[in-house]
């Protein structure tokens, strides 16, 4: 593996001469009205694009042509593209775990040529599992044809398929999909009383095999379908997907049972991978591919796209403006659309654990701000919790909108009563209100991101997603953090270890809600 020159470590402050010009810019968010901006009539021509089957809204923003301007300048001097280009390459953009980021030659295996045997390989494994359980061919502990899964995994390993079964539910032909991630056994519980064991298939998802909570659900798990049908290793009719098989084996894993993925693919990167398989076993494998296609043209227009025509570039430079110019960090991503209720953990997982850094490539603490909260809940339920707050609170929450032109599943008045809702709160943000009445006085000038997918289906989700990823890259470029590793997951395991061994090498709070939890005498 190649490790490129511009892919190590640079000054941690932000590119002074850009960043001079933004600065100065700053008096923007006191002169520039974004209804005045909409008055030009190439405002929305230059500040929207359709590709990969989603149309990007962004003229509601804070911005003129002077400010991308300097936007588009401090992304050429980060070299965000050819970074960008670094990682489809496959070269060493983890510097901190000495690793590639593989997730985008899942999606495109020609990228990397030399990996492109095991990677189509790999895909064929997916196929041949997902077949077999979609088929029959492939049955329960005692013979009965599979009618449901549980799978058990936590972070990217379940919230990634768990996401996408959901919001494509449409197109379920399969085996049911449940899924297990919280250690709090209530969950599994109410599961294992609606499931039949002898027709439940068990996967076990875990990069490691050595994940606590994973492998404590796994345990429960295997343990009840053993005790009702009178197995002796219940670990040998379960599956597991892992990047260490000798983990998985060590478990009670049969090889035969063993699916497995590339180390240099992080958890919140992980559903294009065997980590997908529930996807592939709910949905069908071809439509797993057409999801994977759908993040592989996105993948290339943020690679070749012109700089000012594109979308995953524009999208991250106008979080950096408002999380580095305005000082806002917080980020709303409100979803019309209840079927895409998880994707808001979802981004939340994949924008705070890749950008949640305070330590830049050079070893240095950053002078900067990095990434921004990230929260929302779908719309219409968004607008009577906290819709209050975007239009009238003391600081605007930049807003990402987004819904399907056409729903399928829905019904047409119910769809065009939501459209119609999403329009006008975006909307309402940017006009306000002006009254004399303080009470109803709407400030207006909000900024928010529209973005309509032409329908919910596996290549504009997977486009959507894929979007996001590209967007927490480009920030993660201009502050020169390494969006990759998620050491912060970490210390939180390690004391949970000692809390629960019974330590006592503890401050007096510490040792005090132990004692109270029964967790110490």
């Amino acid at each position: 593996m190649r490790v490129s020159c511009r892919s190590q470590p640079r000054e941690t402050r932000m590119t002074e001469t850009a960043w001079r010009k933004l600065s100065k810019l700053r008096n923007k968010f006191d002169d520039l009205q974004i209804a005045d901006l909409l008055a030009n009539e190439s405002r929305l021509a230059n500040y929207s694009l359709s590709t990969c089957g989603l149309y990007v809204d962004f003229s509601k923003h804070l911005v003129d042509d002077e400010v991308m301007a300097a936007l588009l300048e401090l992304a050429g001097d980060s070299r965000v593209l050819e970074r960008g280009r670094d990682t489809y390459a496959g070269e060493q953009v983890n510097p901190t775990e000495g690793r590639a980021a593989l997730h985008m030659a899942l999606r495109q295996p020609h990228a990397i040529p030399a990996m492109r045997e095991d990677l189509m390989a790999a895909r064929a494994s997916i196929k041949a599992l997902a077949d077999a359980i979609r088929s029959g061919e492939r049955r329960g502990p005692n013979g009965d044809t599979i009618t449901d899964i549980i799978n058990i995994g936590i972070g990217g390993s379940d919230l990634g398929p768990k996401m996408v079964c959901t919001a494509l539910h449409e197109f379920a032909d399969g085996p049911q999909c449940h899924f297990i991630s919280n250690v709090d056994g209530a969950e599994l519980q109410v599961l294992q009383h609606k499931l039949n064991p002898a027709t439940t298939a068990i996967l076990i998802s875990s990069k490691t095999f050595t994940t606590t909570e994973t492998l404590r659900n796994a345990d429960s798990a295997l343990t009840w379908q053993a005790t009702s049908l009178g197995l002796e290793h219940a670990a040998r009719q379960a599956i597991g997907i892992t990047a260490s098989p000798a983990n998985a084996l060590a478990f009670g894993i049969p090889e035969q049972s063993l699916i497995t993925f590339p180390e240099a693919i992080g958890g919140r990167y992980s559903l294009w991978s065997a980590i997908g398989l529930p996807i592939a076993i709910a949905l069908g494998f071809d439509r797993f591919i057409e999801l994977l296609d759908g993040a592989a043209a996105m993948d290339q227009h943020f690679l070749k796209a012109k700089p000012d025509r594109n979308l995953p570039l524009i999208l991250g430079l106008l979080g950096i403006w408002y999380n580095n110019v305005a000082q806002v960090h917080s980020h709303a991503v409100v979803p019309y659309c209840e079927r895409l209720g998880l994707l808001v953990s979802y981004l939340q997982q994949l924008d705070m654990e890749s950008n949640g850094k305070l330590t830049g490539l050079d070893g240095k603490i950053v002078e900067h701000a990095t990434g921004p909260v990230i929260w929302g809940q779908t719309g219409t339920n968004g607008q009577h919790a906290f819709f209050q707050r975007l239009h009238q609170g003391t600081r605007f929450v930049p807003v990402d909108f987004i819904a399907t032109v056409k729903d399928n599943l829905s019904m047409d008045s119910h769809h065009r009563m939501l459209l119609a809702n999403m329009i006008a709160q975006s909307s309402a943000l940017m006009v306000g209100s002006q009254t004399d009445d303080l009470h109803r006085f709407h400030p207006g000038n909000r900024p928010s991101t529209t973005i309509l997918l032409e329908e919910l289906k596996p290549s504009t989700l997977g486009a959507l997603i894929a979007l996001y990823e590209h967007k927490v890259f480009v920030q993660a470029a201009v502050w020169n953090i390494n969006p990759f590793d998620q050491w912060g997951v970490e210390l939180g395991k390690v004391l949970a270890s000692s809390v629960l061994e019974g330590s006592t090498d503890h401050d007096p709070s510490t040792l005090s809600l132990m004692k109270k939890t029964g967790l110490l005498d």
